[in-house]
């Protein structure tokens, strides 16, 4: 199994890191051995892969453009195909559609959503629609002066864009248009004030969408309909167990690839909170796992849903656990990988 590792580099983004990190993985322990390293580039900082493995994008936070790679599947290895502007502030996430013809990308800075056509290699040709956010800011003065696209995913069909605003305490639902490489916007579902909603993942077999807000520390469970892009709020369920005091922020989401439990990163607490997810799709709090850093702000499963890798972006290391499938538990496994300032780990099994 390959190991993709992007991270902040830059002053104005406090980064220690050094571009993108490449390891082979052992996935019996989590095990890694370095086999590449691609200097040079400004905060790689969230992944996307197409469906065949042989090509990755990247967004580069706090900066204007998108990069394409082709992967190597004998060696793991990446090559530069091509950059291009993204035409707005901060990319933070993208998203393939079904055909891997187009990258649909969340602009955090300038509240926007930019479609990118792709070239059949998948280089990145110059952008087509770009679409901003409408809506009204949160009350956080800081955090939600304006619109803040922070993650952008495709249901299950291919259909539908889903954008979790954490600026406007809502969450945008498109319709998206295969043949033109268009979205149109259907839905603007509003959270709970202040909630700031920010990444999503949702079920693998369930119609749900599970939203995790960043301030306020919570899931928000969602019914999903896929014939009209509905989507009807039935949870609110907090990330934090009782009685905890002081700041946190909740950060990544993931759902085990058996769907049986649902993973959040809390920032502040330092931990990941594991939920059981019931037949109705709702969940229930398991229990957090301290993540043996500082600022978990991302982590996720390996393919089989057997280890559990977790980037600290303040203590510049990754953290292995393993998953415990019946009871969701997490557990170190003593692998740890040391890389500057990480947030963005995609893993890839080998051909």
């Amino acid at each position: 199994m390959f190991a993709y590792v992007g991270g902040y580099s830059t002053a104005d983004r406090d980064g220690r890191g050094d571009g993108i990190h490449v390891y082979r993985i052992d996935p019996a322990n989590g095990a890694c051995s370095q086999v590449q390293q691609l200097s040079g580039l400004a905060n790689p900082s969230l992944f996307t892969l197409r469906k065949d493995r042989r090509v990755l994008y990247s967004v580069h936070g706090g900066r204007e453009y998108i990069s394409a790679f082709s992967v190597n599947p004998s060696s793991g290895q990446l090559s530069l195909l091509s950059q291009m502007p993204c035409d707005g502030l901060n990319p933070v996430d993208a998203a393939l559609d079904e055909d891997a013809r187009h990258l649909v990308v969340a602009n955090y800075g300038s509240g926007s959503v930019a479609v990118l056509p792709l070239q059949p290699d998948g280089r990145l040709l110059p952008v087509k629609q770009c679409y901003l956010l409408p809506g009204k800011p949160g009350p956080d003065p800081k955090e939600q002066s304006s619109s803040h696209p922070h993650a952008v995913i495709f249901d299950p069909t291919g259909d539908y864009v889903v954008v979790p605003d954490k600026g406007f305490d809502c969450t945008f639902v498109f319709r998206f248009d295969r043949t033109k490489g268009h979205i149109e916007r259907l839905a603007q579902v509003a959270s709970r004030s202040g909630a700031a909603p920010r990444h999503c993942a949702f079920h693998p077999f369930l119609a749900v969408l599970y939203v995790n807000n960043e301030l306020d520390s919570t899931v928000t469970a969602y019914n999903w309909d896929s014939t009209t892009g509905g989507l009807v709020e039935t949870q609110v369920i907090s990330t934090l167990p009782g009685g905890h005091e002081g700041k946190n922020t909740t950060a990544e989401i993931a759902v085990a690839p058996d769907g049986r439990f649902l993973y959040v990163s809390n920032r502040g607490r330092d931990d990941i909170a594991s939920f059981s997810i019931q037949e109705d799709g709702r969940l229930r709090f398991v229990g957090a796992t301290p993540t043996g850093g500082r600022r978990p702000r991302f982590f996720t499963l390996d393919p089989q849903g057997d280890l559990l890798f977790v980037a600290n972006q303040d203590s510049d290391e990754i953290v292995v656990f393993r998953v415990n499938k019946l009871t969701g538990d997490l557990a170190a496994t003593g692998q740890r990988i040391s890389v500057g300032s990480p947030s963005a780990i995609t893993l890839v099994s080998e051909s």
